[in-house]
């Protein structure tokens, strides 16, 4: 009789600790959207006849402490008074590596549209105007402080006669929340 009585109540309780185990889990799971962070960079430079505003908007994915996606899009002015004048704009992805919280490491890969005026400059250059595609390849170290990174990113892919960019190092702030 006993053997009757445990062997039909095996199957309920079996079932009832699976149940009770799988809504654990999903209680324990959450959405997509509470793993995106939003943020980006704001960069704005004036000096003697020379202006560069930069706007970055971007979002990541934060698939645990360590790594994390994303991607962003860039707007970018700058004026050199009686020299030239630019806009970029484009996109661009990043995987974000925090091996300790204090420290990211960083690859970016950039894809920017560049509209580049150049005035003459006698003994310099001719005249001119490029419109072209630009790529860059980002390797960057950085120094974690919540959700602000500061740190120097360095382009794989720099060609100084494109004008996009004064350097192959490029020193960052991110920002995301």
């Amino acid at each position: 009789m006993e053997k009757r009585i445990l062997k039909f109540l095996t199957k309920p309780l079996a079932a009832v600790a699976f149940c009770l185990y799988f809504t654990t889990i999903t209680a324990q799971e959450s959405s997509f959207w509470d793993h995106v962070r939003y943020g980006g960079s704001l960069g704005i430079a004036f000096g003697s006849g020379y202006t560069d505003v930069t706007l970055a908007p971007g979002a990541i994915y934060q698939f645990n402490q360590y790594v994390a996606a994303g991607i962003g899009l860039q707007g970018t002015y700058v004026n050199q008074k009686d020299y030239f004048s630019t806009f970029m704009y484009g996109a661009s992805s990043v995987v974000l590596l925090n091996p300790i919280p204090e420290m990211q490491f960083s690859v970016e890969v950039e894809q920017l549209r560049v509209n580049l005026d150049i005035n003459e400059v006698p003994g310099l250059w001719d005249a001119q105007q490029r419109d072209f595609w630009n790529t860059g390849l980002f390797l960057g170290a950085g120094y974690c402080m919540e959700n602000v990174t500061v740190g120097i990113r360095y382009n794989i892919l720099f060609n100084k006669d494109d004008f996009v960019y004064s350097d192959a190092f490029m020193p960052f702030v991110r920002i995301y929340f």
